[in-house]
């Protein structure tokens, strides 16, 4: 047995029980994870809310977390009791303090990556380093807008694209993020709820436009984010903070010849080689100090709930994580 916390309806953070569960038995192809940090996102939000409607109730949310191996399967040959680990997985169950899961699903943390950062950014880093690697390759000189710029993954969108030579623009919800997307890497900051942000990017950018927008608001944004595209340029749609993107004809690209994404970073790490590239190329940015992971509020596990209101307070200036005590 073990304690986990467990949602058996989709509604507000008060439906995050606290609850002893039953681990799995270990197939040959698995380990026994002790969870030691666990990870928390919007997506946990979506899941608990009931806007994604992915997660068989009554189940356990969570997608990421790291911990330390205890066991492994008779066919597991990449890891062996005592390996630091940290992994991401719609297959949820992270919000437990332990579990049975895959190796496929397994990355290992180098030493100078700590469990907490590991599990409060990994995510966070797989997603940032799909948008500026692949979903585009952000380049020297580009102009990059990044919403939310004083968010986990925006934080992180911001270091990197000034770190390979962009010239980037944040945009912010209040006065008191301002300076934290300036120390993220922003050139110029624009407070989004009191600045008509389309006017100031094509102000900043001398009315080019920006070649790529990074956009996890959604409904609030989005079709500003568009407006700011320079010719060819390319929005990325990865987020909807404030809510689903309403229909729209596609001919609105049509005029700058833009194009638009709304990418999946569980279909950019759907093999295990790529999750463990992609890992690794976050984690050698982090250790070649391209990118600082700031240091996140921690709450036990058991206090999920109080998380996800945090969480959902825009207001909130730190990440989110959740620690599991040895047990």
């Amino acid at each position: 047995m073990t304690s986990a916390i467990v949602m058996h309806a989709t509604g507000g953070p008060d439906v995050l029980q606290w609850e002893p569960v039953e681990v799995a038995g270990m197939q040959a192809h698995e380990v026994l994870l002790r969870h030691t940090a666990v990870g928390v996102n919007y997506h946990d939000a979506y899941v608990r809310s009931g806007l994604y409607q992915t997660l068989a109730l009554p189940g356990i949310p969570g997608i990421e977390a790291a911990g330390v191996v205890e066991a492994v399967g008779k066919d597991v040959q990449d890891f062996k009791a005592g390996d630091r680990v940290a992994y991401v997985t719609r297959q949820y169950g992270a919000y437990a303090e332990r579990r049975v899961i895959a190796a496929d699903l397994l990355v290992p943390l180098p030493d100078a990556v700590t469990d907490i950062a590991a599990a409060s950014s990994l995510l966070k880093g797989l997603t940032a380093q799909m948008l500026v690697q692949r979903v585009y390759a952000v380049s020297e000189g580009d102009w990059v807008l990044v919403h939310a710029a004083a968010g986990g993954v925006g934080t992180l969108l911001c270091q990197w694209a000034r770190h390979l030579g962009a010239k980037v623009i944040g945009t912010v919800g209040s006065a008191e993020k301002v300076p934290l997307a300036f120390a993220a890497g922003c050139h110029s900051v624009v407070r989004y709820r009191e600045e008509d942000f389309v006017a100031r990017v094509r102000e900043i950018t001398g009315g080019e436009g920006v070649q790529v927008a990074y956009d996890a608001v959604g409904k609030d944004t989005f079709f500003g984010s568009m407006e700011c595209l320079a010719p060819f340029g390319h929005l990325a749609n990865y987020g909807q903070a404030s809510g689903a993107v309403p229909a729209f004809e596609v001919s609105m690209l049509f005029p700058k010849s833009n194009s638009l994404s709304r990418p999946s970073v569980f279909q950019h790490v759907r093999t295990p080689q790529l999750l463990r590239d992609a890992a690794r190329r976050y984690f050698a940015a982090c250790q070649e100090g391209a990118l600082d992971i700031p240091e996140g509020q921690s709450l036990a596990l058991r206090d999920a709930a109080k998380a996800h209101a945090l969480l959902e307070d825009r207001s909130r200036l730190r990440p989110l994580m959740l620690r599991v005590d040895a047990s």
